[in-house]
């Protein structure tokens, strides 16, 4: 019994941590260039294809890992992954010449 007390106070540690990391990541002044639906993306903490690097982080936050490379044609492309509190779940965003291409998910609801 103690032991799964243990366990459970443990995952909501954690979630409570990751809780309290998803503090502001932007100021309005920093958003207010972007054409409307992008700042309510930014707002709602959702991710859309298009979205350049910047705007990513202002969403979500920094990624947890960063891979660079090229695409066959030569054209950068960046490879982010984004891990949840538990680890259980990974989210990948591929950015090719500095514009959001892909999004692929294993956590539910993470991306609509």
């Amino acid at each position: 019994m103690f032991r799964l007390l243990a366990i459970v106070s443990s995952l909501a540690a954690l979630l409570l941590i990751g809780c309290a990391s998803s503090q502001i990541r932007f100021t309005q002044d920093e958003i207010k260039d972007y054409p409307l639906e992008m700042q309510e993306h930014i707002i709602k903490s959702e991710v859309v294809p298009g979205m350049t690097p910047t705007q990513v982080r202002y969403a979500w936050g920094g990624p947890d890992e960063v891979k660079l490379s090229n695409t066959t044609d030569g054209k950068p492309q960046e490879l982010w992954t984004y891990s949840s509190a538990i680890g259980m779940f990974k989210t990948r965003l591929t950015f090719t010449d500095g514009k959001l291409t892909s999004i692929v998910s294993s956590e539910p609801g993470r991306v609509k």
